[in-house]
């Protein structure tokens, strides 16, 4: 499938899972929602090497890279690599601020498993918090509550409680990781031409 229309579909789908009536909000409250967060995750774009710790599959590590797209949405591919570079695991995320709501909203889109994996992310002084399902299309989802920390140009740290049961026990720390910049941050063009008015 082309990427834009993976890109698409990524979209429409997180337009549906968050299709719950918004709380009424001025236009000026949502243009200064909007303008205090646009920039939250700009701290992920580029290109990062990374280094994990997993309660599950122990040590690990792989390459993470994001983009900003031209109207300010993020989309990333997280990617955890063998000994020779060989790919073990691959997941692709595209992230959009939604004014109405005040909060960051995510799609996860691992190869053949749909669109389902949603989440929503908070800022929280100076880490980013998120909620999210994976493997929602599977018979074993797992909730997460992530965590970005230790913010800075050339590294951050994240870690990962996991729940099995529907959040009501939780693994604490399941996967950690330090991830460490390689690459400067970047954007993308419009996909599509336009003309300046």
């Amino acid at each position: 499938m082309r990427f834009r229309t993976r890109l698409f579909l990524a979209i429409l789908a997180a337009s549906f899972l968050s299709a719950q009536p918004a709380p009424k909000r001025t236009p000026e409250q949502m243009d200064a929602s909007w303008q205090a967060h646009k920039s939250d995750f700009d701290y992920l774009l580029g290109d990062w090497e990374f280094t994990s710790e997993s309660k599950e599959w122990g040590k690990g590590r792989g390459r993470w890279s994001a983009v900003k797209l031209n109207d300010g949405q993020i989309l990333d591919e997280y990617r955890v690599l063998g000994d020779k570079d060989e790919t073990y695991y691959v997941t692709t995320t595209i992230r959009n601020f939604n004014r109405f709501y005040d909060r960051w909203e995510l799609i996860g889109a691992d190869p053949g498993s749909g669109l389902k994996d949603f989440g929503t992310a908070v800022r929280n002084g100076d880490e980013l918090r998120i909620e999210q399902t994976f493997g929602a299309s599977s018979d074993k989802p797992r909730k997460a509550r992530i965590r970005y920390y230790n913010i800075r140009p050339d590294s951050f740290s994240w870690t990962a409680d996991i729940s099995l049961d529907g959040g009501k026990t939780w693994i604490a720390k399941q996967l950690t990781i330090e991830a460490k910049r390689i690459g400067p941050a970047r954007s993308m063009e419009a996909l599509t031409a336009t003309r300046e008015k």
